[in-house]
């Protein structure tokens, strides 16, 4: 960490939570390089939230190779930049695959994944970004990606429910979980200064920040 701000920032959350707004507007904020998960570019999701079980594999491959080739490109850049930014971690690509896969598909989704050898550096910072359900499908209807329309509640609260359970055990960078309900990080210069004030004073560990009880 470099002059009371994080040198590299990641933020996380379930589909629709706001982590690509927010990770867009730390990027502005600190004049940095970006790094997004590029969901539109893969020619299976479309597909898989029609009909899951159709496709879950090539769609979840298909992400895996496009976040190591990312993760690959971070790591040959100059790390000695001020910040670096992304919207993903490479680990919840396990996540998603645990919802999504059955057994034998998961099977072979780990043997990929452990040839891969992926070598993702850690964060200086992971923001975990968490809304209820109702809040995030409004999120979703309201951001109007056609590719989007078919993800029911079922499918949103699997993978909510993945999250909870996957930063709970993790412990790999420092963590800050933010409460994003009735909290505007995309429109909002009063709540976006009060998430960067959090950040700058953020000692080590796990941190929550429950906006409305500030």
């Amino acid at each position: 960490m470099k002059q009371g701000h994080p040198d590299y920032i990641v933020v996380e959350g379930p589909i629709g939570v706001g982590k690509t707004t927010l990770a867009k507007r730390l990027a502005r904020t600190f004049h940095t390089e970006l790094m997004l998960e590029l969901a539109a570019e893969n020619p299976f999701l479309p597909r898989f939230y029609e009909d899951p079980r159709s496709v879950a594999l090539p769609t979840q491959l298909f992400f895996l190779f496009q976040r190591a080739k990312q993760i690959e490109t971070l790591r040959q850049t100059d790390m000695f930049k001020p910040v670096q930014v992304s919207d993903f971690l490479i680990e919840k690509d396990k996540l998603f695959a645990s919802v999504t896969l059955d057994d034998d598909e998961l099977a072979l989704y780990h043997q990929v994944y452990e040839r891969l050898t992926l070598d993702a550096p850690v964060p200086d910072l992971v923001i975990y970004l968490q809304a209820p359900i109702d809040a995030l499908m409004q999120r979703i209807i309201e951001r109007g990606h056609d590719y989007e329309r078919p993800i029911n509640r079922n499918y949103l609260r699997k993978i909510s429910d993945a999250y909870v359970e996957f930063f709970y055990h993790y412990t790999t960078a420092p963590l800050l979980i933010v409460n994003t309900d009735d909290f505007d990080l995309s429109g909002s210069e009063k709540d976006y200064g009060l998430l960067l004030e959090h950040i700058y004073q953020l000692p080590p560990g796990r941190h929550y920040f429950n906006p409305t009880e500030s």
